[in-house]
């Protein structure tokens, strides 16, 4: 027990110790709390102050670096303004377009409303001085002294101009347009100076297609004047076929360097571009029209040869000029129809000037041919260089119109029914006819009708030669077997007409047979060959079929087989000596029609025979 009390007073001994530790523990912790709040009482004002200052010291950092920023960004502002405000230049063109392209970019996010307002007016300064470098551009293309040589040379795009045109005209089409930025500041004004961009380029190609075209096509009026007139037609045909050769490259470069390619704009511009090429085409068409209508007669196939070149090029001018152009104006469609008036005037007029010359000359006419003889063969040979035209000509006038009131020939078809080779063969049948009367009615007008005879074979032959025995060209293909059968008959009736009035005369001395005796015998033949004489003369002054060598010598033949047999008809049963009634001798004679004179000494008598000795 003893043992227990020991330890439980023990136990109550550290007990008491550990509970005056703890109360002193508890006094220390009590006071050292105390110091604690005393502590932090006073260092609280000292934490706040001292944290508000390192706010205000990280605000003043952020608001320098703000500072620095924006003086950099005004640097670089002021640095791209310069260089917007002075332009594009050739070597620098990526440098600037980049720039616009940074502040069309700024301009898309940007939250300021008067930085982007100020950005906007800058973009569309650049804009508005790109446009300006791509017309200067566009002028330094289209100046210069064209080509001035015998053939017509297109003058190129300048290639190196091309080249630099190409990458502007790329960024130029990507610049806000109030269809495609409706909220951008600068779209309306940047779109209205493209358009006048655009409308300048039309004016500067335009004017520049008529300087390089304009010197050929006065060329062409005043060659139509001296050249032959098919010739010319169809060199005023390849002048307009070389207009539109440039409206057409034209169009390509359009498509390919305007800044706004829309269709709309694309048609719009090209309209004003070819307004100076229509102009021009207008006023050298009217021009080669005044020459035409200044002398019809002589210009006939100028105005033929003109309409059917126009004609082949309607199609193509429709595509070209109208189509691509958005236009409903035809210039070329009015030019046909303006020359196509000239070309239907022709056809009665030419039959008026023939049945005109044949009436206004008075008088002896000669022999030789008569010029409306020579131009209407070669107006019909004529027309087979320009038959589709003069064909066409002659439909729209219709069948028979060309007499001018007179009439259409019976049996011929109605206008439904005539076709191309039928107008045709209609109109040269009145031709032929028209122009054999004339010449009949001026044989009868010479006081002489020998040499009336000897000018109607002639100009009647001359005809048929020139159209069915010996055409230069296919014409007997236009012309009707009534017309060939009118050539042939006139033909005839001539040449019966030219054996009376010539040669009956002579034959008439052999037909007197009241006395038959030596001497009347003599005497007849003195007087024949009198009148040889005399038609020998005659026919020095009246030459026979001059320019036919072969139907003068076959006339000549007819001749001698005329007066041979006229002779041994008179005188059948009477001997005559070879020599008289020799044809190849009488060919000698006669057979150049140039019938060298002979006189009445040289007949001889020998017994009941009188010989013609050849002097």
């Amino acid at each position: 027990m003893d043992d227990e009390t020991a330890e439980i007073e023990l136990l109550e001994q550290n007990l008491n110790k550990t509970r005056q530790i703890s109360q002193r523990m508890t006094s220390i912790l009590s006071s050292f709390d105390t110091r604690l709040v005393k502590l932090e009482k006073s260092i609280l004002p000292l934490y706040n102050s001292t944290q508000l200052l390192t706010r205000r010291a990280n605000n003043i950092e952020s608001v320098l670096q703000k500072i620095d920023d924006i003086a950099s960004y005004q640097e670089g502002v002021a640095a791209e303004e310069a260089l917007i405000l002075r332009g594009p230049q050739s070597n620098q063109l990526t440098a600037y377009t980049e720039v616009l392209e940074r502040m069309n970019a700024s301009i898309a996010f940007n939250t300021l409303e008067g930085g982007s307002r100020d950005q906007a007016r800058l973009v569309e300064t650049g804009a508005k001085k790109l446009i300006q470098f791509y017309t200067k551009l566009v002028a330094e293309a289209s100046s210069g002294v064209p080509s001035n040589g015998a053939e017509f040379t297109p003058i190129p795009f300048n290639p190196s101009l091309l080249a630099s045109l190409r990458p502007l005209v790329a960024f130029m089409r990507t610049l806000p347009l109030p269809a495609t930025h409706p909220s951008h500041p600068a779209a309306p004004g940047i779109q209205t100076a493209l358009k006048e961009a655009q409308k300048g380029y039309g004016d500067m190609r335009g004017a520049w297609a008529r300087k390089c075209l304009e010197t050929y096509g006065k060329r062409v009026v005043d060659r139509a004047e001296t050249i032959d007139g098919v010739v010319a037609g169809r060199e005023f045909g390849t002048w307009v076929e070389n207009m539109m050769k440039v409206a057409e490259e034209e169009y390509g470069l359009l498509s390919e360097l305007a800044p706004l390619p829309a269709q709309s704009y694309l048609s719009t511009t090209f309209a004003t571009l070819i307004t100076p090429l229509t102009s021009l085409f207008t006023s050298t068409l009217s021009s080669l029209g005044s020459l035409i209508k200044r002398s019809l007669h002589k210009n006939t196939f100028l105005a033929l040869s003109t309409y059917a070149s126009l004609t082949a090029l309607q199609g193509r001018w429709d595509d070209v000029m109208c189509r691509n152009a958005g236009r409903k104006e035809n210039e070329l469609k009015d030019g046909v129809h303006s020359i196509r008036a000239s070309c239907l005037r022709s056809f009665p007029e030419f039959l008026a000037d023939v049945r005109a010359a044949a009436l206004g000359k008075g008088g002896d006419v000669g022999t030789g041919l008569v010029d409306f003889t020579i131009s209407t063969v070669q107006y019909l040979n004529r027309i087979m260089e320009v038959r589709d035209a003069a064909t066409s000509a002659l439909l729209t006038l219709g069948d028979g119109n060309w007499k001018m009131g007179e009439g259409t020939q019976a049996g011929k078809t109605k206008a439904a029914e005539v076709d191309d080779q039928t107008i045709l063969e209609h109109y040269t049948y009145d031709v032929v006819n028209v122009v054999l009367s004339s010449l009949l009615t001026l044989s009868r007008m010479n006081k002489r009708p020998a040499f009336g005879s000897v000018f109607l074979l002639n100009n009647v032959s001359y005809l048929r030669t020139q159209l069915l025995l010996k055409p230069r060209t296919d014409v007997t293909s236009i012309l009707s077997r009534p017309a060939q059968e009118t050539l042939n008959s006139n033909f005839r009736t001539a040449k019966a007409g030219y054996f009376d009035t010539n040669f009956s005369p002579l034959l008439q001395t052999l037909m007197d047979d009241k006395d038959k005796g030596k001497s009347a015998t003599k005497d007849k033949f003195t007087r024949f060959f009198d009148l040889l004489e005399e038609i020998t003369e005659r026919h020095k002054l009246a030459r026979v079929l001059q320019d036919d060598p072969e139907g003068r010598a076959t006339v000549a033949d007819e001749v001698v087989k005329l007066v041979v047999a006229f002779v041994a008809t008179r005188n059948l049963g009477k001997e005559f000596s070879k020599s008289e009634l020799d044809s190849a001798y009488m060919h000698r004679i006669i057979v150049d029609l140039d019938l060298r004179s002979y006189r009445s000494s040289e007949i001889i008598s020998s017994d009941d025979h009188y010989i013609v000795y050849d002097s």
